[in-house]
């Protein structure tokens, strides 16, 4: 019994001294339950909350035997299970109105198959511009772990920001370090999403993160703008991190309406900037967000995308050491209905073009995974690389969000926000003034079939 009162006491210190974000029962042990209690409520006060999310899911692709849903990210792997993202999160949100200043952070580490599409790979394997191989493409979250092997699985930092509210005029919220693009519609958090798969124009249209400083104003209830600098990038800002292309700045900004019932909204952003220190071509684009609610049941979201990467290299099955100005542009549409509290169904049709094959690679895994070697290691370091055409894309996608826990009532009360989501997805690729190009394992066109699940925590 004495043994087992000074085990437990000691156990019991320990869990109270290093972990202070678990909550603790120590009914035993009066003391500690008062040190307890007492840093949980100081932890509470301070507005620090630590969470995450857990994501996976497996597709169904009969057009595939290379094991790669074509130039479909994130949810790539065909025909077998992977699990995208192991998310944990600890942040102070500020406040974005009020009149005393307000400090925060937020910083995000990400395990999974979708890591290698969020890591700050914006310093490329090759030079965008001149073609020559960059060895040392920086180190904020690159080569982190699995770096010899097919890199299927990874780790990544996607955010790491500081942030403060400063009690200017309607309140100012400035954030910096890197964090989120705020552009588009789609974002790479599963909890965010709809669908498992992910629209082109996000997948190639739109930088995923940036490396700076943003700014967002509340000019008034309908209005309100952002305005910022991205830095650490070699393709324009996008995707930048903390140890190369520092000098090279651009700018990030943009505005949104809502209206007086908030629902609707309109979206206008986008960033410019020189591609890099080696290269004074503008690269930037621009994304226009229309939301809104037909109905208190009904979503309808419409996008356009149009991105810009002057004077770049082209290497694709129809230019072969040009120099050229690329261009990428694309709609996509979302209809979502609330069939009940706990689910949901909706569409999403998409045309993307890829006017000069410089943006849309197929596989997308083995482009992502190519080194200044011209080694894929999603190829285990075959130089069997990625393909690419000027081409339209075309990808119509339904499905369903379920939170089943709760729709059963079955009472696991940490399982209640589980969501399933079922899609089937189409795609299908035309080439540009080019030879006919089939990226979905030898066809022009695929079917995928996925079933995944999301579990915030």
């Amino acid at each position: 019994m004495e043994y087992k009162s000074i085990y437990k006491n000691r156990m019991i210190h320990a869990v109270s001294g290093g972990l202070l974000l678990i909550s603790m029962s120590s009914s035993h042990v009066h003391g500690n339950s008062v040190m307890s209690n007492s840093l949980m409520t100081a932890l509470k006060d301070s507005g620090i909350r630590a969470g995450g999310w857990i994501n996976g899911g497996a597709t169904f692709n009969p057009s595939q035997t290379d094991g790669f849903n074509g130039p479909v990210t994130f949810a790539d792997q065909a025909n077998r299970f992977q699990l995208n993202q192991l998310n944990f999160f600890l942040e102070r949100a500020v406040k974005t109105e009020g009149k005393g200043w307000d400090i925060g952070f937020r910083a995000d580490f990400m395990f999974g198959t979708d890591a290698i599409f969020t890591q700050a790979y914006g310093n490329p394997a090759f030079d965008v511009n001149s073609g020559a191989p960059l060895s040392n493409r920086g180190d904020w979250d690159l080569d982190i772990c699995c770096k010899d092997a097919s890199r299927t699985y990874g780790i990544a930092f996607p955010q790491a920001f500081a942030e403060v509210y400063a009690p200017i005029a309607n309140g100012l919220n400035i954030k910096a370090g890197h964090f989120y693009t705020p552009i588009g519609y789609e974002s790479v958090p599963a909890p965010n999403n709809f669908f498992y798969t992910h629209a082109y124009t996000m997948q190639y249209g739109e930088p995923f993160t940036h490396t700076g400083i943003l700014n967002n104003y509340s000019v008034n209830k309908n209005w309100s703008a952002m305005a910022g600098a991205i830095t650490g990038s070699g393709t324009g800002g996008w995707d930048g991190n903390f140890n190369r292309q520092m000098g090279n700045w651009g700018g990030i900004g943009g505005v949104t309406w809502t209206s007086d019932d908030a629902k609707s909204s309109l979206n206008i952003s986008g960033t410019g900037s020189t591609t890099s220190t080696r290269s004074n071509n503008f690269w930037g684009m621009y994304s226009i967000v229309l939301k809104h609610m037909i109905t208190e049941k009904t979503h309808f979201i419409l996008q356009h995308d149009h991105g810009f990467a002057d004077g770049v290299l082209l290497n694709n099955l129809k230019y072969s050491g040009v120099v050229k100005d690329a261009q990428w542009y694309g709609v996509n549409m979302h209809m979502y209905y609330d069939l009940t509290p706990d689910l949901s169904v909706g569409v999403r049709g998409e045309w993307f073009r890829d006017r000069d094959g410089f943006r849309v690679w197929s596989p997308g895994r083995v482009s992502a995974a190519t080194n200044h070697l011209g080694n894929s290691y999603a190829l285990g370091g075959a130089n069997q690389l990625a393909a690419s055409t000027p081409a339209d894309y075309y990808a119509v996608t339904i499905g369903a969000n379920w939170k089943a826990v709760r729709t059963l009532n079955l009472g696991w009360e940490g399982l209640r926000q589980l969501n399933i989501r079922p899609n089937i997805r189409y795609d299908r690729t035309d080439s540009l003034d080019a030879a006919p190009y089939k990226p979905f394992g030898g066809h022009k066109d695929q079917v995928v079939f996925s079933l995944d699940a999301v579990l915030p925590f």
